[in-house]
């Protein structure tokens, strides 16, 4: 006998109790590590760009790849790492250059710029996700041993890498210090090997250094080499990769007790040491790889579609040194590069709740972690398909992201400094901006598909928190109430519980509360007295919640409430009207254009207040439950 089938209805529900069962994004403290520790979970990003950054850097720039990937290294040690340092010292929250650049420029021009640089965020987080796992793929099939299992078939084994990913996020991912260490210090010590053989290589065959040199004469002079080189380096710029990265894990840094005025002195010097040196192994790991590969991977292996492409080192760990050996330094390439993907997928869990929601620019469910996970899946899946999962198609999108995150983060530098009256240094740190600027602008007009992806995630971004900001806007919007002093307090006290009636008054004078007073008893048959409450907006009302301070004096017979710190008006009153919870609530109405009154609310917390105060409280009621007799609502012509 067949069980009957579960309504449609019982299955979503299930479905749904399953996505909130994950919980939401951990914002909470995390157990600290040394600084050494912690330097390879940022290493697993950084790091894992060895996989495919040579044979990109090849495919940019030939027999040049050795004097861009210099230039890079450069740009790198003077620029990137005095910036992140700088970086660390003001956001040792682990916020980052985003962060920073709100705290600069707020209002709504803060709020507009973060959505602009999240979206570039998010493509450097999901192309490191997509370009690893098509990179893991790809060494995955060139593999002698399993290239008879997997075929040419690399799309597929890039999105089953994807899924992969996701499901460990689903079943729950903690930053793993330990498994990040296990992963990538083998792996660095495997790329050591495969470099130091290619070395051994070329002084045994010297004609290959010599054949390099030949081809460098064809570009010109020294002169003229290092313009050409200058040219070509930003092409190579997913080297700069991980920066952002070794900001965002200070929270994970120990702490040595060094604390001095809220700044935990220890951990940003600990901070600066991580970044130094995985700066500095990794630039030394880049000059070699590019010189090596250079010298001994042929043209027609690199180009797309060769035994090298996207995977030049892999390429020389299995000539050079054997199947077998070459097995090992895939293995070892394909755990970094997945492992990598999951500390972008983590990048993303973070950063998107950090900012969105509290934007009031995202639906709740982006604060729980199984619903952004999927989404972040589907993305990805997306992103793989139209680049057909070909690594040196995605460098260019990830190039920009990377760049837009350092150039960001060079402008935050920057301005803090300037704004410190610190000028030499910033002048030092505007030059840096500038060449970075150079950097990314040459990359976009080389490279625009990804600006145009970056294009696609700011769009989204935009519309949807658009979208969200105005379903979400008659929310009540309070994080926290405080009073001005203990005797507010204790009036306060005095007017809860169908007490008092509320009246919302634009001006806040005895003469107008008078006035008001008398028309009120004049047309209502009102018991007990009014409560007058008169609302400051702050300046930035950009923000979508934030506390309120509430002074109450009294006036005669009746009360007078002085609210501050507000960021919109409709939403204020109906707030203090459930914390009172009045007999009645008398809302004036201006009859206004209502476009012109919902744009300015919208924006400015200003517009058709009666209205909204209606409609905020009727959307509180219905999802609150009954338990108490409603106030009634007067709306009268101001």
């Amino acid at each position: 006998m067949s069980m009957p089938a579960r309504p449609e209805g019982q299955r979503r529900n299930r479905f749904r109790r399953w996505l909130v069962r994950g919980g939401g994004v951990d914002k909470g403290h995390h157990q600290t590590h040394p600084w050494y520790l912690v330097l390879w979970l940022t290493g697993v990003d950084y790091f894992s760009t060895l996989g495919y950054q040579p044979g990109i850097a090849l495919v940019a720039a030939g027999a040049l790849s050795p004097l861009a990937t210099g230039l890079l290294v450069l740009v790198t040690l003077v620029g990137a790492l005095p910036v992140y340092a700088q970086v660390a010292a003001r956001s040792y929250a682990g916020q980052g250059s985003v962060a920073m650049l709100e705290n600069l420029l707020p209002g709504w021009g803060g709020k507009v710029l973060v959505l602009v640089l999240l979206g570039f965020a998010t493509t450097d987080f999901v192309i490191t996700m997509t370009l690893s796992a098509a990179d893991a793929a790809q060494h995955a099939i060139e593999n002698p041993y399993l290239h008879p299992y997997l075929g040419e078939h690399r799309i597929a084994v890039t999105i089953a890498l994807l899924a992969l990913l996701t499901v460990v996020f689903l079943r729950g991912f903690l930053e793993a210090i330990g498994v990040a260490a296990a992963i990538a210090i083998p792996y660095i010590a495997l790329n050591m090997v495969v470099l130091a053989r290619g070395l051994v290589e070329i002084g045994r065959h010297p004609e290959a250094l010599e054949g390099w040199r030949t081809a460098l004469t064809a570009h010109g002079d020294w002169t003229a080499l290092l313009l050409a080189a200058g040219l070509v380096f930003p092409k190579l710029a997913l080297g700069l990769s991980g920066f952002e990265t070794g900001v965002s894990v200070m929270p994970l840094v120990q702490d040595a007790g060094t604390s001095k005025a809220g700044v935990p002195a220890g951990r940003v010097r600990g901070t600066r040491r991580l970044l130094a040196s995985a700066a500095l192994l990794m630039s030394g790991l880049l000059v070699t790889s590019s010189f090596v590969t250079a010298l001994l991977v042929p043209e027609s292996a690199y180009r797309p579609g060769g035994k090298a492409s996207g995977r030049a080192i892999a390429f020389l760990a299995h000539s050079s040194l054997g199947s077998a050996f070459g097995t090992i330094y895939d293995i070892s390439t394909i755990l970094i590069l997945w492992f990598a993907g999951a500390s972008a997928m983590a990048g993303l869990l973070h950063l998107i709740p950090r900012y969105l929601p509290r934007f009031g620019m995202a639906p709740r469910w982006v604060e729980l972690r199984r619903p952004l996970v999927l989404l972040l899946f589907a993305v990805s899946v997306i992103v793989t398909l139209v680049f057909r999962a070909d690594v040196d198609a995605q460098g260019g999108a990830y190039a920009t992201g990377v760049l837009a995150l350092i150039l960001s983060a060079s402008l935050a530098v920057s301005l803090a400094l300037w704004r410190e009256g610190r000028r030499a240094t910033a002048g030092y740190f505007w030059l840096v901006t500038a060449v970075l600027a150079y950097t990314f602008v040459d990359n976009v007009l080389t490279r625009p598909d990804g600006v145009i992806i970056s294009s696609v995630f700011i769009a989204a971004m935009v519309l949807i928190g658009a979208a969200s900001r105005s379903a979400r806007a008659t929310e009540l919007r309070i994080s926290k109430l405080r009073f001005a002093d203990d005797g507010s307090e204790k009036l306060w006290q005095s007017l809860t519980g169908k007490k008092v009636n509320l009246v919302p008054l634009r001006a806040s004078t005895p003469q107008a509360r008078a006035r008001k007073a008398r028309e009120i008893r004049e047309y209502y048959a009102v018991r007990g007295p009014l409560a007058f409450i008169h609302v400051q907006l702050m300046d930035n009302r950009s923000e979508f919640a934030a506390p309120l301070q509430a002074r109450v004096a009294e006036d005669g017979d009746d009360y007078a409430i002085e609210v501050t710190g507000a960021i919109a008006i409709a939403n204020t009153i109906a707030y203090i009207s459930e914390r009172i919870d009045p007999i009645s609530i008398f809302l004036g109405l201006t009859r206004q254009n209502l476009v012109t009154q919902a744009l300015r609310y919208l924006a400015w917390g200003e517009g058709e207040t009666g209205l909204l105060v209606y409609t905020i409280l009727l959307r509180y009621w219905e999802s609150t439950p009954e338990d108490d007799v409603r106030p009634l609502i007067f709306l009268i012509s101001d």
